[in-house]
């Protein structure tokens, strides 16, 4: 009897133009990608798309169906493909279903008709956005080299102004990661978002400097380096956690309050093992993930197999269980394991001391992270398990700072209206050397 690998839940990425942008990211993985398929129009054609439309359907064992769209560049399609793909929605809904469609888009070509189509059909948009203009302009440029800020603004602002339901994507990368609060800050003053996730620039080259098929134990000069990384997320988790809490949304914290509170991360780089988020490519080619849309990893084509057969091959189980099974003895002893799982298998190319394999390139950066945020992080989980609000651990971590910076003679920052030496003054040190709140 053959075992069923399919998950209970699978997430499919559709990339209706492959890897073909508007734009010439110079960072951009997924540009190379063309090459798989020379010759090609790369516009998925009604029947592909009216296939995984059903089958997606099919494959689904919730209430939920996630139809998500990416590419290259999907707005390239035109806003009539998505009109056939909310029809095919419709034509194929099982009672009680609902759908929900999600885009991710460099945002240049949008435009009124593209965000009234957003709102009327409750999409939630990805916007791509790497900081202020001379952040953003480094690497996010068209065809021609030329900066895209403004476009892209352009597109954000339509968005906010037909009411459609939007987050922010930013790369991290050798440009901006040295500014991590002057990102952070425009993101959430200039642009005005609430919701932003940070994505790791990570561009592995081979001795020809070719990125194709990720060979090579070597990075481009626009990867972000592990300590940049690392330093970038805690000085922003720092802003977040003293004045933000409950007001914007930060994906990797998020994810890392859940992992301390022993739940599902909500993020697949973080979880023990993977294979669950699939991608399809515009002639129904069905890749193991998004990152590995490479030919040792393709699963099949949906014209000639349905997605609930090709997620549930033996082959796609393996894969995502590798994840787990595959980590070096230094990753399975290390003290943030539970939380960072290894991170996602695409990063993993280096040796380590002993001479495995398998340590994630931002190894160092990660555990920076971790290790930094645990003191508050340890604060906001409490409070959400004692059902208060988070937002209190802004006043905790306001009071923190008073006492680190009160003198022995100073007015203890309690309020008790005794002398520091007096009152907190007297907290205890744990082991590490650190004080804390008696």
């Amino acid at each position: 009897m053959t075992q069923n690998y399919l998950p209970p839940r699978i997430h499919v990425l559709a990339k209706p133009t492959g890897a073909i942008c508007n734009l010439a990211c110079s960072y951009c993985f997924f540009l190379t990608k063309e090459a798989l398929y020379p010759g090609s129009k790369f516009r998925m054609s009604d029947e592909v798309l009216e296939n995984y439309i059903r089958q997606l359907i099919t494959a689904h064992q919730s209430s939920q169906v996630t139809v998500a769209w990416q590419g290259g560049e999907p707005t390239l399609m035109g806003v009539e493909f998505y009109r056939r793909a909310i029809e095919l929605q419709e034509k194929y809904r099982k009672p009680g279903l609902t759908f929900e469609n999600t885009m991710q888009t460099n945002g240049t070509l949008l435009d009124d008709e593209w965000c009234r189509f957003f709102k009327e059909n409750n999409f939630l948009i990805g916007i791509s956005i790497d900081g202020p203009r001379e952040l953003h302009d480094t690497y996010r440029v068209g065809k021609k080299g030329n900066g895209t800020f403004d476009q892209v603004m352009k597109g954000l602002r339509l968005l906010q102004k037909h009411g459609v339901e939007y987050n922010v994507l930013t790369t991290v990368n050798r440009a901006n990661a040295d500014y991590p609060l002057e990102v952070y800050h425009f993101l959430r003053d200039e642009v005005g978002t609430d919701w932003m996730q940070f994505i790791p620039v990570v561009e592995r080259i081979n001795e020809k400097g070719h990125t194709l098929y990720q060979r090579g134990d070597t990075v481009s000069d626009r990867s972000v380096q592990p300590e940049q990384f690392g330093s970038f997320l805690s000085r922003i988790f720092d802003e977040w956690v003293r004045n933000d809490v409950g007001k914007v949304f930060v994906q990797t914290f998020e994810a890392s309050a859940r992992k301390w509170l022993g739940m599902p991360s909500g993020m697949c780089v973080f979880e023990e093992t993977c294979g669950t988020g699939l991608a399809l490519e515009h002639n129904g080619d069905l890749y193991s993930c998004d990152h590995f849309v490479e030919p040792d990893y393709l699963l099949g084509n949906i014209m000639e197999k349905e997605i609930s057969e090709l997620a549930a091959l033996e082959k796609q189980y393996r894969f995502g269980q590798n994840k787990r099974d595959n980590l070096p003895q230094v990753c399975r002893e290390c003290e943030v394991l539970f939380a960072c799982q290894g991170e996602c298998p695409k990063n993993r190319f280096l040796t380590t001391p002993a001479g495995e394999t398998g340590l994630n390139y931002l190894c160092e950066g990660w555990k920076a992270f971790f290790r930094h945020i645990d003191f508050p992080i340890q604060i906001l989980t409490g409070l959400i398990r004692r059902g208060y609000p988070v937002s209190e651990v802004m006043r905790i971590m306001a009071l923190e700072d008073a006492f680190s910076r009160a003198g022995r003679n100073d007015p203890c920052p309690c309020g008790s209206g005794r002398k520091f030496k007096r009152c907190h003054g007297l907290r205890k040190t744990n082991a590490k050397g650190e004080t804390r709140i008696r």
